[in-house]
C-alpha cells in the first residue's frame, strides 16, 4: 500500500502528502507553542523590533500560533521542492511526483546518468527559493513594525513571519551543505564533474557525505539529539544510495532487455493447479512464470504468490485464483535500467517481455545482477 496520498497536481506533476506529516505538524506545533515566550525574545533580537506579547501568549494563541508556523514551513518545503522540479522539468526531465514527508520533501524525478550542467542549476534552484522566501518573510517583519497600527495584532504577525523567515533562511543553509542527498552535494558533484570524470565526482561527493553524517551523528548522540541522529542516517544512506545508483546506471546505461532476457520462457496456463506450479518450481529452480492463456499473457504467479496461501489449500486452488494480473511488461529495447528502476520500486523479482503483444522473454534481478558483475569484471 503507498504511505501517500496525493492530494493534487501542480504544473502537471503530481503533489503527495506521506502519513508521517500527519505526525510531525502537530509535534512542531506543541514544540513551537511550548517555547512561544523564549522564541518571541529570540526573534525580537535577531531582527531588532520589540514584539508585544499580550496577544501572543494568550491562551490558545501559542498553539494556533505553532500550527500557523508548522503549516507555513512545510508550505516553503513544497515550494522549494516545486523549484528543483520546475526547473528540471524545463530541462527535459520527467517528475514523477512531488511528496512531502517527516523530514521536509522530495521530488521523484526520471532516473537517468545526471548531466552536471543541468544537476547545477536544479540543485541550487531549490536552496535559493528557500533564501529568498526567508528573505520576503524578513522584510514583511519589518513592514509589520511599521505599518500595523495594533501592536498585539502586529507581534502576532512579527512572530509568524519572523518566524518563517528564520527557518527558511537555515533551510537554505542546511541544504547547501556538501552531503548527498541533500542539495549542497549535488551541487559539490556537479562542480567537481567539471574537472574529473562523473563516478569519481560522486564518490568524492558521496564520501563528504558520509563524514557529515559521521559528525551529525555522533553530536546527536553527545548531545542526546535523537532529531540530529535521524538526520545522519537520512544523509549515510542518501550518500551510499546516490553513489550505488549512479554506479548502476553507468555500468547498464548501453544495455537493453534484450540483450539479458530469458527465451523462450516457461509458462504456466490460469487453470494449472497450486501444487503443481510449486513442484516446477523445484524442478526448474525459477521462482515465478508468466502465465499464459492462449498466446495472451494473462498475469503473472511467483513464491510469494504461493507464501500468501496455507498449504493445506493449496490442492483446490489454481493459479488463477492467486496470480498477480496486469502485470508489469517491457519492449525488448527498453532499457535494462527500467528492468531495475521497476523492480527496486515495485518490489518484483521478475519483469515479462512483451512484443508485438506475444510474450518474447522474461527478465530477472538475477539477470540484471549477473549483468552488473560481467561489466565490472
Amino acid at each position: 500500500m503507498d504511505p501517500s496520498i496525493q492530494v493534487g497536481r501542480i504544473a502537471g506533476i503530481p503533489v503527495k502528502l506521506h502519513w508521517t506529516l500527519l505526525l510531525v505538524i502537530p509535534l512542531f506545533a506543541w514544540i513551537i507553542g511550548s517555547q512561544i515566550v523564549l522564541t518571541t525574545e529570540l526573534l525580537a533580537g535577531l531582527f531588532g523590533v520589540s514584539i508585544e506579547l499580550s496577544l501572543i501568549t494568550a491562551a490558545p494563541m501559542p498553539y494556533v500560533l505553532g500550527t500557523i508556523v508548522a503549516l507555513g514551513l512545510f508550505v516553503g518545503v513544497f515550494i522549494h521542492e516545486m523549484a528543483h522540479s520546475l526547473v528540471a522539468k524545463s530541462k527535459g526531465i520527467r517528475i514523477n511526483s512531488i511528496t512531502l514527508l517527516i523530514l521536509g520533501g522530495i521530488s521523484s524525478m526520471e532516473e537517468t546518468v545526471p548531466d552536471p550542467a543541468v544537476e547545477l542549476p536544479m540543485a541550487l534552484a531549490g536552496p535559493l527559493t528557500s533564501l529568498a522566501l526567508g528573505v520576503a518573510s524578513s522584510v514583511l517583519v519589518y513592514a509589520f513594525a511599521v505599518l500595523v497600527p495594533d501592536a498585539a495584532t502586529a507581534g502576532v504577525l512579527i512572530f509568524i513571519f519572523g518566524y518563517l523567515g528564520l527557518l527558511n533562511i537555515l533551510l537554505f543553509g542546511f541544504n547547501l551543505l556538501p552531503a548527498f542527498p541533500m542539495d549542497g552535494g549535488r551541487v559539490l558533484r556537479a562542480w567537481l564533474a567539471r574537472r574529473m570524470s562523473l563516478n569519481r565526482a560522486t564518490r568524492i561527493a558521496a564520501d563528504v557525505g558520509r563524514v557529515f553524517a559521521v559528525l551529525f551523528g555522533i553530536v546527536g548522540f553527545l548531545l542526546f539529539n535523537p532529531i540530529l541522529i535521524i538526520i545522519a542516517f537520512f544523509i549515510y544512506i542518501g550518500a551510499n544510495q546516490e553513489a550505488t545508483s549512479l554506479r548502476y546506471h553507468l555500468l547498464l546505461r548501453d544495455v537493453s532487455v534484450a540483450d539479458v532476457m530469458s527465451s523462450p520462457v516457461v509458462t504456466v496456463p490460469p487453470d494449472m493447479g497450486v501444487e503443481k506450479v510449486v513442484e516446477m518450481m523445484y524442478d526448474t529452480k525459477h521462482l515465478g512464470f508468466p502465465v499464459v492463456e492462449g498466446d495472451r499473457l494473462v498475469g503473472i504467479i511467483a513464491l510469494s504468490d504461493v507464501h500468501k496461501i496455507p498449504p493445506q489449500d493449496r490442492g483446490r486452488l489454481r493459479v488463477a485464483d492467486i496470480m498477480s494480473r496486469d502485470p508489469i511488461t517491457l519492449a525488448p529495447s527498453a532499457p535494462l535500467t527500467d528492468a531495475l528502476r521497476i523492480m527496486s520500486s515495485k518490489d518484483i523479482g521478475r519483469i515479462p517481455v512483451v512484443a508485438n503483444r506475444a510474450l518474447a522473454g522474461i527478465v530477472t534481478r538475477t539477470d540484471v545482477l549477473r549483468v552488473m558483475e560481467l561489466k565490472e569484471a
